[in-house]
């Protein structure tokens, strides 16, 4: 039966169109060397499309945006000069080594093992994978913080129970990326997007406003929903493509020692304190933490530092664990642990050099507005009506994405092209920008731009050392797919019934 099994799941693997794109994309050469290549093939683009004058009108800045050739003097003095602060300010690299530092430190003295031992006691193995999703989902209120948490744990939970760590990865990635707009909670990309969405509104109706909870109740069915798909794909399609892992590294699945549960007390009461303080500086008006001109939570300094925050919680509950274990005796051992942890991510780091380069190229060079707005003005034209024109503009937006990572620099491009022309055929603003977030949030686990990837590919190869960029689309254009999918038939169903979006936001 044992051999049955396996000879079923190398059928698997060896067939249908996700091994088509995972055997064609680990074709492609190293991904330090793919970015250098693509560097290369967009200094050439560029230099045609400038030299043939190639432009476009911003739509929110009301200027002409010309496509820059990164061959000119312009660019190769750009280029030249900007070079190491496109790898300093690359978005994910300050993010990832100083999570690392203290997620890290968590790890290397055994208090995430302890902590997932001590939760999978008591959760069934069937219901792992939809609450790995869910968490991943919820985990955005944290910003690109749960990018770096959530999937590495999922892989982690699945290794622990004797699953595909890349699998559990996989899960928790879909969560956090590609369902990031959802939530339970009112976010900051809620009150970004509502921002815009006024202000391009307004255009219409002076009186126009969009809220930050004009999406709410919609988003909160959207976890749900998005949790049960994403833990079926997870379960269905993912684990059994991958097949048994027999790779080396191991969690052990053994029981919590006594000491290792007076630890974990100890932490837990760490954390509690840390939490509480915390909550008292952000909480009550007038506190700290909070915005200094007009007391907001969702624009003060608690969200835009939660970074830094997260960070100093994960370091004081491991030297709590790390003290009551006797694995931190002296001030070295904490920057020793550390330093461990750093290690482990010098692949990253040097993948991040020249996808940094990439991303920035693209985005001085204005190729990506240049496509955004040719492709709104195409779809303008084409003169649909109704739901149609809704699906049009959301599909449309999940290409877009591709290549404009950033939800709200997309949304301040196709904003003011679509919202006034779907505001005049009665649809109310709001809607126009779920039909927006929907696309924009599914799409991100199969973005070549995603400045993430560089971090999902080392994670990949921890585990599979023969990992390249095809190993990462293929496991999770699924999970794209089903997602766009899903949210559109869910936003279908929404138009139809007549259902609000938020408290007193409806399609018309």
């Amino acid at each position: 039966m044992a051999k049955g099994t396996n000879v079923q799941a190398d059928l698997m693997k060896q067939k249908g169109i996700l091994k088509w794109i995972e055997t064609v994309g680990n074709k492609l050469p190293h991904p330090f060397v793919l970015f250098i290549i693509l560097c290369g093939v967009l200094m050439v683009v560029s230099a045609i499309l400038a030299a043939m004058d190639f432009s476009v009108m911003h739509p929110a800045k009301g200027e002409e945006v010309a496509v820059k050739s990164l061959l000119s003097v312009e660019g190769i003095h750009w280029i030249l000069t900007s070079m190491l602060k496109n790898f300093i300010e690359f978005p994910a690299l300050g993010l990832v080594l100083a999570m690392t530092l203290g997620i890290g430190l968590a790890e290397k003295i055994g208090l995430l093992t302890t902590v997932l031992r001590k939760m999978m006691a008591g959760i069934p193995a069937s219901v792992v994978s939809y609450a790995i999703v869910f968490v991943g989902i919820l985990g955005n209120l944290a910003s690109d913080a749960a990018m770096v948490i959530i999937p590495p744990l999922g892989g982690l939970v699945f290794l622990a129970m004797g699953r595909h760590p890349i699998a559990g990865f996989a899960a928790g990635m879909a969560g956090v990326s590609s369902g990031f707009t959802a939530n339970f909670f009112i976010a900051g990309t809620d009150a970004l997007l509502a921002g815009i969405s006024t202000e391009v509104a307004k255009t219409i109706d002076p009186n126009a406003m969009v809220t930050p909870v004009d999406n709410w109740f919609f988003m909160s069915a959207s976890v749900v929903i998005l949790a049960f798909f994403g833990g079926w794909i997870t379960d269905k399609i993912i684990e059994p493509r991958l097949g048994t892992y027999h790779g080396d590294r191991n969690v052990q699945f053994e029981e919590v020692t006594p000491q290792e549960n007076k630890a974990l007390r100890k932490a837990g009461i760490a954390a509690l304190i840390f939490v509480v303080i915390v909550g008292l500086l952000v909480v009550p008006e007038g506190s700290l933490l909070r915005d200094p001109k007009t007391g907001d939570f969702l624009t003060s300094p608690f969200l835009k530092g939660i970074i830094p925050i997260i960070l100093l919680f994960f370091v004081t509950v491991s030297f709590v664990y790390g003290r009551a274990m006797g694995l931190i005796k002296t001030s070295k051992d904490i920057p020793h642990y550390m330093s461990e942890a750093i290690k482990d991510m010098s692949g990253f780091i040097v993948l991040a050099f020249t996808a940094a380069q990439f991303i920035a190229f693209f985005n001085w060079s204005n190729i990506g507005i240049l496509m955004a707005v040719n492709g709104a003005e195409f779809m303008t034209d084409m003169g649909l009506t109704g739901l149609p024109i809704i699906i049009a503009f959301t599909l449309f937006t999940g290409i877009c994405s591709l290549f404009i990572t950033s939800g709200s620099a997309l949304w301040a491009i196709l904003a003011p092209v679509f919202m006034p022309m779907l505001m005049l055929l009665d649809y109310n603003p709001a809607f126009i920008q779920v039909a927006y977030r929907i696309a924009d949030s599914a799409t991100n686990t199969i973005s070549p731009v995603n400045p993430y990837i560089p971090l999902f590919l080392a994670f990949y190869q921890k585990y599979n050392k023969n990992a390249g960029m095809g190993t990462i689309f293929s496991t999770m254009t699924p999970f794209a797919i089903v997602f766009l999918v899903v949210w559109i038939l869910q936003l279908t169903a929404w138009y139809f019934l007549d259902l609000p979006f938020g408290p007193g936001v409806y399609v018309r």
